[in-house]
């Protein structure tokens, strides 16, 4: 089998322009040296006239849009939190059923809404990223400019509140002040880099300490301003005379440890390293562990001089992929599309979709975040054309016989939701 474009991305076209607008909406800085100077390294603080955006954020989301979140939408959990001193409210504090016809009970009530937020506490509109729009499609491009899963919350505070005391994040974060003025303080990370099983809790004396003395960084942030945090970097915030909204966009990279966790799956095929412990060996011995723990060490050196980065690769897309949907589709569009094809309707590949193309003799593969797509390998020049373009004529792609070949192949990618319309 060869694989005619690895898996990722490498397959794609270059990063499309959408991808750098949305970066330079978060950075004042050149894409190079974010990447050198602050990217998993140090924060940096953007003010709103160093980015190109003069209207700042709110083409995001306003404040008039989380209120039509909070009242008109039908809002669930685990879409909202609600913070107060530092602490979260039981969701049944704000959420009931929603009249005849929507029972359901853990639906956002927005009186209880206001009581909460009147009275101090920070509202946290989670996922934005699966629910809003413009969040839905800056995501998508922000995500394929850091090539990373993302997610996008956003944070409404009263006047004066605080939501969070110090704390730290074990993922890069993005903040776009949106409305209102937020003072900041920065403090140099208690564990660099902290991985998802390493929240502030376990370290909450030595959080509170670095707290306690001078700060990286003691910032108000303004409407329009944004700032980059590392994951590990402590912070706490407060909303300043006005209230306060800002979102935060959460990078899902990839660590190291990734690969350790999932080199250690792959060890599992060692008959050495699946082999048990003698009859009687006490645990609680050092000097009965040590002779095994030397085998094992040697084994699991061994397995891993042997470990195929094929193999690694595959689980690494397993686990990614499936965190980063593509771009929505339009269903009845789609199917509307699909009824009135012709060799000169225009199809284009649906973005941010992840995938991987092989083919042998006589078939293609195209693999997906969730399944895999055959067909037969004289479509392998054409299902490239496509996925490597911004959109094609029907009748234009490549190696096909005729159009009734061509349409075949279109309305088989349109109906899988591989190609959409243009």
């Amino acid at each position: 089998m060869t694989i005619i474009d690895p898996p990722g991305g490498h397959g794609r076209p270059a990063v499309p322009s959408a991808a750098t607008r949305a970066l330079a909406r978060c950075v004042s800085v050149e894409p190079a040296k974010f990447a050198a100077a602050h990217w998993g390294r140090a924060p940096l603080l953007s003010r709103a006239a160093e980015l190109p955006n003069a209207a700042g954020f709110t083409d995001l989301l306003s404040p008039d849009d989380a209120d039509e979140l909070l009242s008109r939408r039908g809002l669930r959990t685990p879409f909202l939190r609600v913070a107060r001193d530092g602490q979260l409210v039981p969701a049944a504090r704000f959420t009931g059923g929603g009249g005849a016809g929507a029972e359901i009970s853990d639906q956002v009530l927005d009186e209880r809404i206001l009581e909460l937020y009147a009275g101090g506490a920070t509202l946290v509109l989670q996922g934005l990223h699966r629910l809003w729009p413009a969040l839905v499609d800056f995501a998508r491009d922000l995500g394929a400019a850091l090539t990373q899963p993302l997610q996008v919350n956003a944070y409404l505070t009263p006047p004066g509140s605080q939501g969070f005391a110090t704390h730290y994040d074990t993922h890069d974060v993005f903040v776009l002040q949106v409305d209102g003025r937020k003072h900041w303080r920065i403090h140099p990370p208690v564990l660099t880099d902290p991985l998802e099983r390493q929240p502030w809790g376990g370290r909450a004396d030595e959080v509170s300490a670095t707290a306690d003395g001078p700060a990286a960084l003691d910032v108000v942030l303004e409407p329009g301003d944004a700032l980059y945090l590392p994951r590990g970097w402590l912070h706490s915030a407060q909303a300043q005379e006005s209230r306060s909204l800002h979102l935060t966009v959460g990078i899902r990279a990839l660590t190291r440890y990734a690969l350790v966790e999932e080199l250690l799956a792959l060890a599992a095929e060692d008959p050495r390293l699946r082999a048990g412990l003698p009859f009687g060996t006490d645990v609680a011995d050092p000097d009965a562990i040590e002779p095994e723990l030397t085998e094992t060490v040697e084994a699991l050196r061994d397995w891993l001089l042997r470990a195929d980065p094929a193999a690694v690769s595959a689980r690494l897309r397993d686990r990614a992929w499936p965190a980063a949907r593509p771009a929505p589709i339009r269903p009845l569009a789609q199917a509307a599309a699909l009824d009135g094809l012709t060799a000169d309707s225009r199809i284009a590949p649906r973005g941010g979709l992840r995938w991987q193309l092989t083919a042998d003799a006589d078939r293609v593969a195209l693999r997906l975040v969730d399944r895999t797509v055959t067909l037969p390998a004289q479509c392998a020049a054409a299902l490239r054309a496509l996925l490597r373009s911004t959109g094609l004529r029907v009748g234009d792609l490549p190696g096909l016989d005729d159009d009734a070949d061509r349409l075949v192949l279109a309305r088989r990618l349109l109906r899988e939701a591989v190609a959409v319309p243009l």
